[in-house]
């Protein structure tokens, strides 16, 4: 799977977030302060690493700031995005499973190498529910990016 990955420093956790990615077989593409030359600011890359996700570049995404809010706020501002901070693995299950979420935000301050690993055979353990009510509020919540937005914009878009 690819998974774009970004972080506004380069943080012992932010570089074995990489490492366990690409040790799990994904490809990763960095972002922010994790490729040389980029805008390491919070805001920006968070939201490079989104659109990745929106436009079809890659499948999911890792976003991380220090407390990984502003991380998920920016790129839950990019239409067809559903970005979950997770702080723990019973979270990111649950981010996966009830609400599909494609970009998973992390704290550099709070997620330690061994929270880190769990919180991501959490998520990728997690299948997407089933159930009716779930995806109508999933479904829901894609409405609310805006009539012919949602999950797979860019591809919707890229042809036009």
């Amino acid at each position: 799977m690819r998974i774009s990955v970004s972080s506004d420093m380069d943080e012992p956790v932010a570089r074995a977030l990489v490492a366990e990615l690409r040790g799990r077989g994904h490809d990763v593409v960095p972002h922010g302060a994790l490729r040389t030359g980029d805008d390491p600011q919070w805001a920006v890359c968070s939201e490079a690493a989104a659109r990745d996700v929106a436009d079809g570049t890659s499948e999911q995404a890792v976003v991380c700031c220090w407390t990984g809010t502003g991380a998920s706020i920016a790129a839950n501002k990019v239409p067809g995005v559903r970005a979950a901070l997770c702080t723990d693995a019973y979270t990111a299950d649950g981010a996966r499973r009830w609400n599909d979420a494609n970009v998973l935000a992390l704290s550099l301050r709070l997620t330690s190498e061994p929270l880190l690993k769990e919180i991501l055979d959490a998520w990728f353990a997690a299948e997407t529910s089933t159930d009716a009510e779930d995806r109508r509020n999933i479904a829901h919540v894609d409405a609310l990016d805006g009539p012919g937005l949602g999950p797979g914009v860019g591809k919707a878009r890229s042809g036009s």
